[in-house]
């Protein structure tokens, strides 16, 4: 016996079938695959980078990892793996949206640009835009750039804050774009650039972890606001209240100033007025 489906009703099947593996949500996914895949920039200290064993670690990753602990909590299955997935500037919001991933833990400035791409978390942190020199060539700010060379990452807010900023002053100095952090950092070790612009404490993390970190700089002075967060994929409520629920717990029980210490105790000895702020706005009642 031969059976016939109707055009528009084979169509509807097919929709559907699309809808409905379009739709799988973060946790589901989870579930089904056993493994949670963390999106990470692997030269970016302290908020997320390698050690010397190559493994991912950091301000976020940390941040992260507490996430991580809440979904096998959730899911009742504390034998979920973590996949550490390395991302760069370009192509981390892409890792999000075709599912490559399933958040984002590095250092993402949190705009409402990108909040047409990828949902964002409660900030996790707060810094902005500086400049990294050789302290022998010191750059102190826009005006020291004047007729020179100036690095910065690509596809960042970084970028596009920093030709602003130059464009306003009438500065003629040359933006170099470059993909990561670490290679910035190189292009000022061997004098090719002036200076390095990226967010203030990703500067300062450089310098730390730097075998000679000493001779370089980094200027007290920002010009530009970075709220920090986490990203996740849009449209997925129920995973986004799982990473905000522990946030929110950080705050409420203080372990949050734990995590901050344990990567900018070194050179940071205080919590910012501002940061302190921000978790304290950040802990939501349960």
């Amino acid at each position: 016996m031969k059976y016939r489906i109707p055009l528009i009703a084979l169509i509807s099947l097919l929709v559907s079938g699309l809808s409905s593996a379009a739709g799988t949500s973060t946790l589901e996914q989870i579930k089904n695959s056993e493994t949670i895949r963390i999106g990470y920039r692997e030269t970016e200290p302290p908020m997320s980078f390698v050690n010397k064993d190559k493994q991912p670690i950091g301000y976020s990753i940390e941040l992260c990892l507490h996430i991580v602990k809440a979904v096998k909590s959730a899911l009742k299955n504390p034998n979920i793996a973590t996949r550490y997935v390395p991302v760069t500037a370009s192509n981390r919001f892409e890792a999000l949206r075709n599912n490559s991933i399933d958040i984002l833990c590095g250092s993402t400035t949190k705009t409402l640009s990108r909040s047409e791409l990828v949902d964002f978390t409660q900030l996790t942190f707060i810094t902005g835009a500086a400049f990294l020199s050789l302290r022998s060539t010191k750059v102190d700010g826009i005006p020291d750039l004047q007729g020179k060379k100036v690095a910065v990452v690509k596809d960042t807010t970084t970028m596009a804050v920093l030709e602003k900023t130059l464009k306003k002053e009438g500065s003629d100095a040359q933006v170099i774009v470059v993909d990561s952090a670490s290679e910035g950092m190189d292009l000022v070790t061997k004098g090719e650039v002036a200076a390095f612009s990226s967010d203030q404490i990703v500067l300062i993390g450089l310098v730390v972890t730097h075998e000679d970190g000493k001779k370089f700089a980094v200027t007290e002075e920002v010009f530009s606001f970075e709220p920090f967060a986490l990203a996740v994929r849009q449209n997925d409520a129920e995973f986004r209240l799982v990473a905000n629920r522990v946030l929110s717990r950080l705050s409420r029980s203080k372990e949050i100033v734990q995590v901050y210490r344990q990567w900018f105790g070194k050179y940071i000895t205080e919590v910012p007025a501002l940061l302190e702020a921000l978790y304290i706005l950040n802990a939501t009642p349960e």
